[in-house]
């Protein structure tokens, strides 16, 4: 007999279906191995998988895990939210509950609570600073007036204003040859505060529809710049998403809504 494991697709940062960022999320009853977790996440061949086991230490209510179509990461923003979405739906069983928390592996303790119709994402808030990165810059189609990175793969590079970012059309195997590294391209937005679009090709995504580690970076980036700690983003990506963006000490707070395009099962 084929195992018979839940799934769901859910579009994350999206209040209606083919917006935002795609997502599947899977109820497991225990691990199945690492090989088995990333061949999953190569045929549903979404930017990522997430994969949930109910947490036996007290730490968290849930275990969670993420592939991309290629590899298992160390952080996914959209597809937390997705899980958030779908577990606090499908635990509540006629509970009001408000809050989940998940416990990772490189990550930390996550959370995803409700907010006024929508959900609101704790991430770790991820500093980057000021260093030159000439390989990706000369990939990108066009200069940027700052770079700033980190040693955990990712990187910001910021333009002037939307429509440069709107514009860009850069080298995607030309960066995917630079690793599994996530360029950031963000400025500011005209009709929200910032705007980004986001490319991680050595990953197997060319280019992500909405990304949430990616803000958990320009959380941080842009509080400073803006003298302020709450702002709006929008990702400027084919289907496109707006976030509400808060940074609260050592934390990301990326606010959204979410949909359920599908539910069935995965037959392995």
């Amino acid at each position: 007999m084929p195992q018979k494991i839940p799934y769901w697709h859910v579009d994350a940062f999206a209040s209606q279906p083919f917006g935002g960022n795609q997502a599947a999320v899977m109820v497991l009853d225990e691990w199945l191995p690492d090989d088995v977790l990333v061949k999953i996440g190569g045929e549903n061949l979404f930017a990522e998988t997430a994969f949930v086991v109910r947490d036996t230490t007290g730490e968290a209510d849930w275990e969670l895990r993420w592939c991309t179509p290629t590899y298992e990461i160390a952080l996914c923003g959209h597809a937390t939210l997705a899980s958030g979405h779908i577990l606090l739906t499908r635990d509540a069983e006629g509970q009001a509950l408000e809050r989940i928390t998940f416990r990772t592996r490189k990550s930390g303790i996550l959370e995803v609570v409700k907010a006024a119709g929508a959900y609101e994402l704790a991430l770790p808030a991820i500093e980057t600073a000021p260093r030159d990165y000439p390989e990706a810059v000369a990939l990108l189609g066009a200069t940027p007036v700052e770079v700033w990175r980190n040693d955990t793969r990712y990187n910001v590079f910021l333009f002037e204003n939307e429509a440069e970012i709107r514009a860009l059309d850069p080298d995607i195997r030309g960066l995917g040859a630079l690793g599994t590294d996530q360029f950031i391209c963000t400025a500011p937005g005209d009709t929200t505060d910032i705007v980004s679009r986001v490319f991680v090709p050595g990953g197997g995504v060319d280019e992500d529809s909405v990304t949430g580690s990616a803000h958990a970076v320009l959380t941080p980036f842009w509080a400073k710049r803006l003298g302020r700690d709450s702002f709006t983003a929008h990702q400027a990506s084919a289907r496109g998403g707006d976030l509400t963006l808060r940074l609260d000490g050592d934390r990301a707070w990326l606010g959204g809504p979410c949909v359920t395009v599908v539910e069935g099962a995965f037959y392995l």
